[in-house]
């Protein structure tokens, strides 16, 4: 059985986000486990499960409330990405890698939404 939500692009684009930051914060110090590792993961899996939990609402503006939700998890990650950069954690290479994501999701995110209101 497949989910309406299994169909959307930007479900599918957000499960890529979750398994690069799975395999990226592995490569993160282990003194980050409790810190930047458990708050990325938790922000990138909030994208997927945001975008689930709202296509089982019954109203648009409830949905939408999950999509803006999801965006702000976007931008959670993007920022801890930025840290991971910054403390040299993750090479530039994949930090573009995973920000490509970010970004096409984003805009995805917010047509998604934009849509939504004006239907």
């Amino acid at each position: 059985m497949e989910f309406n939500f299994e169909k959307l692009e930007v479900w599918k684009i957000g499960m890529e986000i979750v398994d690069c930051i799975y395999l990226e914060s592995k490569k993160f110090p282990q003194s980050e486990r409790f810190e930047l590792t458990s708050q990325i993961k938790r922000a990138a899996i909030s994208i997927v499960l945001n975008i689930a939990e709202g296509s089982g609402r019954k109203t648009g503006k409830d949905f939408c409330h999950f999509i803006r939700m999801s965006i702000g998890s976007t931008l959670e990650v993007t920022t801890c990405l930025k840290i991971a950069l910054r403390q040299k954690f993750i090479s530039e290479e994949q930090y573009n890698k995973v920000v490509g994501l970010l970004e096409k999701i984003y805009f995805k995110l917010v047509a998604l939404e934009k849509s939504i209101t004006t239907s």
